[in-house]
C-alpha cells in the first residue's frame, strides 16, 4: 500500500511539474507582432494610433493630456452639420445665404461674401478640404441659428462620444485658451464622424470643383481616406489622418508636431505591420 502511495505521489509531483513548466514556457513561445515590432519616435506631444473599425487603441503619447486642435475642430463642425441635415432632411444640395458673421473671418478663408448662395455641400467641402473659417462659421450660424448655439451642439456631441478632455468655443479652430482637446477625444470624433458616408466621401476626395485639398495625406499614403490638417501659430501642427488597407482602417491624431505628417505615416505603418498588413504599393 506504501509504495502505491508513493507511486501516486511521485506521478502527481511530476504532472505538476510539467503543468508548472508549461505555464512558465507557454509565453515564451509565442511571441506576436506586436511584441516584435517597435513602435515610432514621434515629435507629436500627443498622439494617438486606433483601429477605426473597433476603436482599439494600438499607440499613444500622453494622449489624454491637453491640447489644442486648431482646425482639427471642423471635423466637429462638419460632423454637427450632417447630423443637423438627417435630423431635418435637408439634402447636402441645399442652397443657403451667406450670413453677415460669415465675412471677413481672420485665417483660412473661402472668401464668401454676405447674402451670396452657395449649396451645404460646397461649404462642406470648403471647409474640409480648404480650411475655410469662413465656411465654417458660416455652417455653425446657419445650421445652428447662431454661431453660440452651433457650439453648444457641438459640445454637447463630444460628451455623447465620451470626450471628458474636450471643449469648443469656436466652430474654426482659431486659437483660444478655453478651444482645447485630447488625442484621445479627437480619434473618438474622427472615428464617429468617419461612419458617415458624406464626410468619409469629403475628407477622402483630392479635389472638388475649385477646391485642392491641403491634406497631403490623400496624396502620399498608400489606402488614405482623410482626414484633417490644422495648424495656428498657438497650437501648433495638427493631423487628423486615416487610411484603409485590406480589412483594416486606420486613424491616427498628432498634436502640435512639426513632423505632423511623416509621424502620421510612421504611426499608421507600425499600425499595419503589428495587424500583419503590407505597406500596400503595388
Amino acid at each position: 500500500m506504501k509504495k502505491i502511495f508513493l507511486i501516486t505521489g511521485i506521478l502527481a509531483g511530476f504532472i505538476l511539474g510539467l503543468m508548472i513548466f508549461g505555464y512558465i514556457a507557454e509565453p515564451v513561445g509565442k511571441t506576436t507582432a506586436a511584441d516584435m515590432v517597435q513602435p515610432p519616435a514621434v515629435s507629436a506631444k500627443q498622439a494617438i494610433l486606433i483601429d477605426g473599425k473597433s476603436g482599439e487603441v494600438l499607440y499613444e503619447k500622453n494622449a489624454d493630456e491637453k491640447g489644442y486642435p486648431a482646425s482639427t475642430t471642423k471635423i466637429m463642425t462638419a460632423l454637427v452639420t450632417l447630423d443637423i441635415c438627417e435630423e431635418i432632411g435637408a439634402p447636402v444640395d441645399t442652397q443657403v445665404k451667406i450670413p453677415t458673421e460669415a465675412v471677413g473671418i481672420e485665417g483660412s478663408s473661402l472668401y464668401l461674401k454676405k447674402g451670396e448662395k452657395r449649396t451645404l455641400e460646397d461649404l462642406l467641402y470648403g471647409v474640409m478640404l480648404r480650411s475655410g473659417n469662413d465656411g465654417a462659421t458660416a455652417l455653425a450660424a446657419i445650421m445652428g441659428g447662431n454661431t453660440e448655439h452651433f457650439v453648444a451642439l457641438m459640445n454637447e456631441k463630444a460628451q455623447k462620444l465620451g470626450c471628458t478632455g474636450t471643449n469648443f468655443v469656436n466652430p474654426s479652430g482659431l486659437y483660444d485658451d478655453n478651444h482645447y482637446t485630447t488625442a484621445r477625444d479627437l480619434a473618438k470624433i474622427a472615428r464617429c464622424a468617419m461612419k458617415n458616408k458624406t464626410f468619409r466621401k469629403i475628407v477622402g476626395a483630392k479635389s472638388w470643383e475649385q477646391y485642392q485639398n491641403k491634406n497631403k495625406t490623400v496624396f502620399q499614403y498608400a489606402g488614405a481616406t482623410g482626414i484633417k490638417i490644422g495648424f495656428t501659430k498657438m497650437s501648433g501642427r495638427t493631423l487628423v489622418a486615416s487610411s484603409k488597407r485590406q480589412d483594416t482602417e486606420l486613424i491616427c491624431v498628432v498634436l502640435s508636431d512639426g513632423n505632423w505628417f511623416q509621424d502620421a505615416y510612421a504611426l499608421m505603418d507600425y499600425g499595419y505591420e503589428i495587424r500583419g498588413i503590407d505597406d500596400g504599393k503595388e
